[in-house]
């Protein structure tokens, strides 16, 4: 069988793309909004002492902010109308994965199908809105903690920062569902995915400016580089990996005619939980040096000081910690988002059955087994990309911009986008087809 890297490159066809006008608008639009969301990160927040806030800033680029700054495509270092980024939306998302297997009432709306949907996803929008409300006073309020930050402190500019970032975080929801029904992808995704690629040049010049000064030699460059595409193979390989299940459907009599049984399959995608473990694991790890580091140092006690030196990067306290939390949200997200008794009532309800089990509970319990399997192997698979960065930086001294969790980001986003183009080209040349034979059967009855 074709690996899926062969079956879009056999599918992709340069001259039905030329063809494809709607595919074309829908990228022209995505690339437009994409630059609106770019020119956002460079407008910056009134009130602000750019120079003092950067300062403050480089203090803190080592914890959450470093993190979030990334994801932001940096428009926190230049405390942007958009520093707030789309991460509030992300958490309001996860929120509500994680709610609709614990309330009864939003678990029979996701049942509910399309109209169900919308009703969470309104949900999505309120709870957007009450984090980045929170989020921004907090903001706010640390920014006038520092020293000579905020221009005016006082009321009036605490409000006027709330109404910028909610504003500002709110405009890039509406942009990224507009990305997503007018343009081609998924558009939250794509707005993270811009916001990290954005800094890749200037991390590139970086690198190669070391070259150039003697810091770096040129085969610590090239390694890198053979490191880099390795672990991006090892990704593409990892994230389009499924353990399909064979389903079977038994004979059905229509009328007075038999018809055989059907077979099918049930993916199971290596990595379900996708990029949201490392996400959780390098926020939780990062929020208590981002903590410390708005305290002075002679604050803190000795033990305090202790364990924050054993929670900096490339220390193996940190890395055992990353590896764990990892371990652990891998299979706790995967949980929450696949359920194997809903799945076998569904088989169960539809005829379908996997054979050698009844359909029903037994059904359940080997999907689960599976299930649990599988996850193990892509919980290790995430651990090896998100620490092999950390191990490289603690041996080398070298600093990586990508670090594992936005490379996988990076990616999944490139391979689904890829896969969407790929989606609306054959969907067009369906058409085409179609339009051909309706002509000539018109011809032939004339």
């Amino acid at each position: 069988m074709a690996s899926a890297a062969e079956q879009l490159a056999s599918n992709l066809n340069f001259a039905a793309f030329a063809k494809a006008e709607d595919l074309k608008k829908r990228i022209w639009f995505t690339l437009g909004a994409l630059l609106v969301y770019r020119l956002g990160t460079y407008i910056p927040m009134p009130g602000i002492n750019p120079d003092a806030f950067a300062q403050a800033f480089q203090q803190q680029s080592g914890g959450v902010l470093g993190m979030f700054n990334m994801f932001a495509g940096g428009a926190v270092e230049r405390m942007a109308i958009f520093a707030l980024g789309i991460m509030p939306y992300i958490s309001a998302s996860i929120i509500m994965q994680l709610m609709t297997s614990v309330v009864p009432t939003l678990e029979q709306l996701k049942k509910e199908g399309e109209q169900g949907r919308k009703v969470i996803n309104q949900y999505t929008r309120y709870g957007t809105v009450l984090l980045a409300l929170v989020q921004a006073y907090g903001i706010s309020v640390g920014l006038e903690g520092g020293s000579g930050i905020v221009t005016d402190p006082g009321w009036f500019f605490r409000i006027s920062a709330v109404i910028t970032l909610v504003g500002g975080t709110m405009f890039l929801m509406w942009l990224g569902e507009q990305i997503t029904a007018r343009g081609i992808g998924n558009g939250i995704s794509l707005i993270i995915f811009a916001g990290i690629v954005a800094g890749l040049p200037s991390a590139i010049g970086h690198t190669l400016e070391l070259g150039r000064t003697g810091a770096l030699s040129t085969g610590i460059i090239l390694a890198i580089i053979v490191i880099a595409v390795a672990v991006i193979a090892v990704i593409v390989f990892f994230e389009r990996a499924q353990r399909r299940l064979l389903i079977q459907y038994p004979k059905r009599q229509v009328g007075n005619r038999m018809f055989q049984g059907d077979t099918s399959h049930l993916p199971l995608k290596l990595n379900t939980a996708g990029v949201i473990p490392p996400i959780f694991a390098s926020s939780l790890l990062l929020l208590p040096a981002t903590v410390a580091g708005f305290s002075s140092a002679t604050t803190l006690p000795g033990w305090a000081s202790t364990i924050l030196g054993a929670l900096g990067h490339g220390q193996p306290l940190y890395m055992a910690l990353y590896a764990a939390m990892i371990i652990f949200f891998a299979f706790f997200y995967t949980a929450i988002v696949f359920n194997p008794k809903d799945t076998a009532e569904q088989l169960k309800k539809h005829s379908g059955f996997i054979p050698g089990y009844r359909p029903g509970e037994r059904t359940a319990e080997y999907i689960d087994y599976v299930l649990t399997r599988i996850t193990l192997i892509g919980a290790i698979y995430l651990v090896i990309v998100c620490l092999l960065p950390e191990f490289l930086i603690s041996a080398t001294g070298i600093p990586f911009y990508l670090g594992g969790t936005s490379l996988l980001i990076v990616v999944s986003v490139t391979l689904d986008t890829v896969a969407q183009v790929q989606g609306h080209l054959i969907a067009h040349q369906y058409e085409g087809l179609i339009k051909k034979s309706k002509l000539r059967g018109g011809k032939r009855g004339r």
